[in-house]
């Protein structure tokens, strides 16, 4: 529809006699508030009586707030001045008052200008529409995926000091978290030393250095591919057997792997180098629990005082320690309270020296497997249970082939 803005009564009648449909007014108040409730109305024709501000005034608060609104000026006289005049404002077209075929070629264009206008701003509309649906549909998504997150807990066996048991620790406490009736893997980060697959008498094809042929797409059949399986709820992920791998798995995909391990499996169960590496910090970094091994000497109550310094300034959490003295009736003129006094951390549980621990490492068992009534087995299946208790997941995790991602828990700083 047009609106035409004509002060003088008989131009006005003449223009609205001409564009049929039409609706007149005679004050720029009037045209304002027609228009702002006339969604529909395409062109204004601002007639000869209305003087040059009150026009342009106009055009200018149309082309921000209605740019579908052709604005066509009718003047007396048009000159060079008037052009640039409309130009300058908006206005759509200047055309002389007693030219009424122009007049009326003028509104026919600003039709077909407004009607493609409004198809832009249609588009523009239902484009936003889809962006906010997707984005909907995205934030919905990722609550499903946060719903779904892997609930498998992951536990950090470390030591700075080597022969403490950190090794022994690992793999049983593994192994007692599967006789429980849980699915667990074992993981060796160890690179260039781990025991963990001779310790269960595994002869492993892949370890966790063929993360690196998989350029950086770690995905489910990949994690999978790395599995040793040593009883049925128990997997293992061994170290290299040979110090002559050519590439080493990075940081980076030691955690995509950890975190799709997380996704597959109840438990992990970390046993690390010893060092603040890039491989160990992965796997400290998703840790719902870090397990300190040690023993009661004073180079590794001196080696485990570092290392609780250092994840102290990481801002690992002290609630989440746990501690496992190992040889705890050693008679070395060191207590038990003493190494917890200085250490700054309770023992979780002890182990005591025995000829049946190495015998199990030398057939290549675990010691909760081979000697289940032995002190050390039960001490390591009660802590087994004590962490199965204090890190219980919510659900039983879902088949392998229903679980996506993985949770990541981030040092603080």
């Amino acid at each position: 529809m047009t609106t035409i803005l004509e002060t003088d009564s008989g131009q006005r009648s003449i223009l609205q006699a001409m564009l049929h449909g039409s609706t007149a007014v005679a004050s720029v108040a009037d045209l304002h508030s027609h228009v702002q409730g006339a969604a529909h109305e395409f062109a204004v024709v601002i007639g000869p009586g209305i003087t040059t501000g009150e026009a342009t005034e106009f055009a200018e608060w149309a082309r921000i707030n209605r740019p579908d609104l052709g604005v066509i000026l009718l003047r007396d006289t048009v000159d060079a001045n008037a052009l640039a005049m409309a130009l300058r404002s908006g206005m759509r077209e200047v055309v002389q008052s007693k030219d009424l075929a122009g007049i009326t070629t003028a509104v026919q264009r600003a039709r077909t200008v407004a009607s493609a206008i409004g198809q832009t701003m249609l588009g523009e509309v239902q484009a936003a529409a889809e962006e906010a649906k997707a984005r909907l549909v995205a934030e919905a998504e990722a609550e499903r995926a946060a719903a779904e997150a892997p609930t498998g807990r992951l536990f950090t066996v470390f030591s700075t000091k080597g022969g403490v048991g950190k090794s022994l620790v690992a793999v049983n406490t593994a192994v007692a978290l599967s006789q429980k009736g849980h699915r667990v893997c074992l993981v060796d980060l160890d690179v260039n030393s781990g025991d963990v697959a001779i310790m269960l008498q595994l002869s492993p094809s892949r370890n966790v250095n063929d993360l690196v042929a998989f350029r950086g797409g770690i995905d489910q059949g990949a994690i999978e591919s790395l599995l040793t399986e040593h009883s049925e709820r128990l997997s293992v992920v061994a170290a290299p057997v040979t110090l002559d791998s050519p590439d080493q798995a990075s940081g980076e995909e030691i955690g995509q792997m950890l975190d799709g391990l997380k996704g597959l499996f109840e438990y992990v169960v970390v046993d690390t180098s010893g060092v603040f590496d890039d491989q160990a910090l992965a796997a400290l970094d998703r840790s719902d629990s870090i397990i300190l091994v040690g023993t009661l000497d004073i180079p590794a109550l001196k080696g485990l005082k570092l290392a609780a310094s250092t994840l102290d300034l990481l801002n690992f959490s002290r609630s989440s320690w746990s501690f496992v003295l190992n040889r705890a009736d050693a008679k070395v003129g060191l207590t038990q309270a003493e190494y917890e006094s200085t250490l700054g951390v309770k023992a979780d549980a002890t182990m005591v020296s025995s000829r049946e621990v190495l015998a199990a490492v030398n057939r290549g068992e675990a010691l909760v497997t081979a000697f289940p009534g032995n002190v050390n087995s039960k001490a390591l299946t009660a802590f087994a249970g004590t962490l199965a208790q204090a890190h219980a997941t919510t659900d039983s995790p879902a088949p392998a082939t229903e679980r996506k991602g993985g949770r990541l828990r981030k040092r603080k700083g």
